[in-house]
């Protein structure tokens, strides 16, 4: 495990133990308040995260960043923001198994460093990868369960919402559930 987050970054932007590193614009590492207690998990990055090299900045991101500042989160004071595999799969199709077990130690270290007390999965890929593989996403989202003293939850992913927008009710749901939590939890203001 490398033990800060320099060092972490600088040995992902040029890992090749996956194919994903051929097509690849830049590696999207992650964003956020390192000292955060809430990680928000998704599976990878799409073409806008791939050219901008952060995660979550397409219509699906900023869709993401009005839920987040409606329960008063934001991406750059007091949440961290990383996904499955850090490389964009080609056409933004589902990462494949090998490609998640090839990025996952990054993901780990970043949680170690990071020793997040709430982690939100970010759509049905990152959902079954983290918190169980048989996850229905639909009805079990917005459920907290305790995994190694950490409290992990899926919701829906922001880009499903754009494409069925009947379900942003529910997600939004989720998102309150988020901060009842991180309030019940005194989460709420990490140093930057």
């Amino acid at each position: 495990m490398i033990t800060n987050w320099e060092q972490l970054e600088q040995e992902c932007k040029i890992c090749e133990k996956c194919s994903l590193c051929q097509t690849r614009t830049q590696v999207v590492f992650g964003v956020g308040n390192k000292n955060s207690k809430v990680l928000l998990i998704g599976e990878g990055p799409g073409e806008n995260e791939d050219l901008q090299g952060e995660p979550f900045v397409g219509r699906g991101g900023k869709f993401l960043d009005k839920m987040l500042a409606a329960v008063d989160l934001d991406r750059n004071e007091n949440i961290y923001i990383a996904n499955i595999v850090k490389c964009r799969p080609p056409q933004n199709r589902d990462p494949l198994p090998e490609e998640q077990e090839a990025c996952l130690p990054w993901l780990r270290n970043q949680v170690m460093l990071l020793k997040p007390k709430i982690i939100v999965c970010l759509g049905r890929i990152a959902a079954m990868k983290l918190i169980k593989p048989d996850i229905k996403i639909t009805k079990e989202h917005g459920i907290f369960v305790e995994k190694n003293g950490v409290l992990m939850m899926a919701t829906l992913h922001p880009a499903a919402l754009l494409r069925n927008p009947a379900q942003k009710p529910a997600a939004f749901e989720d998102f309150l559930k988020l901060r009842e939590k991180i309030d019940e939890l005194g989460l709420a203001n990490p140093p930057q």
